[in-house]
């Protein structure tokens, strides 16, 4: 898939979700070893730039599921918020989706929403000691929670905070529950990392099926179908002919923190500067 490369300048760079949580347990420690020794998160990536080795942007599988985010049309409504928690039961102080206010540098104002960007060269999944979080080949990092050890590396590693960690034993009703959905997925227990999943639940059973991601609402992650203004648009990158394949060469577009290396499957149209 070709892509237009137009570069695009937009301060993206708000506080509240590009720091990272480095207050983990055992914090000193854990933010020495997965910032500088061998866990760190990017070792490979440092690998690959000195030995010059080529690093694919594409999941190797025959899908690639990805997500465009439309900034310019985004209303901050958080109705994408609310149907995730409802769909995969996410602990109200803890969302998987987040929405926020911010401004263009020309003082535009417009809603920026972060899911899980679905790195393919995750740093989470790199310093990961037991293996619970993983990259699957049509690009979707996923959590196999039963072998988490709840030692929060990975939510340390994250470059844009969003993975929450089970503190407590959840027994609180979810409010979002039944008004804009019902769980779809096991509520997960304590002690666990989670985060967004594309709803993979849908799409797996979709293939399955013979529905098309992206396409089909009830193949469609949630945040995606709930968007009242088609601000969100998910499909397989990998095929030219799908929808967004054709929203990524027909507009410019951009990737948060792109400088890392860490090669999001989530993708921005800005928003228009002016006011």
């Amino acid at each position: 898939m070709s892509k237009k490369k137009t570069r695009v300048k937009v301060n993206l760079t708000r506080r509240d979700f590009f720091t990272v949580a480095a207050t983990a347990a055992g914090s000193a420690v854990a933010a020495q070893l997965v910032t500088t020794g061998s866990l760190s998160p990017f070792s490979q990536l440092k690998i690959a730039q000195v030995t010059g080795e080529e690093t694919s942007r594409h999941a190797p599988g025959e899908y690639h599921w990805g997500m465009v985010i439309n900034l310019e049309k985004c209303i901050g409504c958080e109705y994408c918020l609310r149907a995730c928690s409802a769909v995969n039961d996410v602990a109200p102080d803890k969302p998987w989706n987040i929405v926020v206010e911010d401004r263009t540098e020309s003082g535009r104002k417009f809603f920026f929403s972060r899911p899980c960007l679905h790195c393919q060269h995750a740093p989470c999944v790199e310093v990961c000691p037991v293996q619970a979080t993983y990259v699957r080949d049509d690009g979707i990092v996923i959590m196999d929670y039963d072998r988490c050890i709840g030692c929060r590396y990975c939510e340390v590693a994250c470059p844009f905070d969003a993975r929450k960690f089970n503190w407590e034993e959840r027994e609180d009703e979810n409010a979002f529950v039944p008004t804009w959905g019902v769980p779809e997925v096991e509520r997960r227990s304590r002690g666990v990392v989670e985060k967004c999943t594309f709803c993979v639940h849908r799409i797996d059973s979709a293939l399955q099926k013979g529905l098309l991601p992206g396409e089909q609402v009830e193949a469609t992650p949630a945040c995606v179908n709930a968007c009242p203004v088609g601000a969100r648009t998910f499909g397989d990158m990998n095929n030219p002919d799908s929808t967004i394949s054709h929203i990524l060469n027909e507009n410019p577009t951009l990737q948060l923190r792109e400088e890392l290396g860490t090669n999001g499957s989530v993708y921005y149209i800005p928003p228009r500067e002016g006011i």
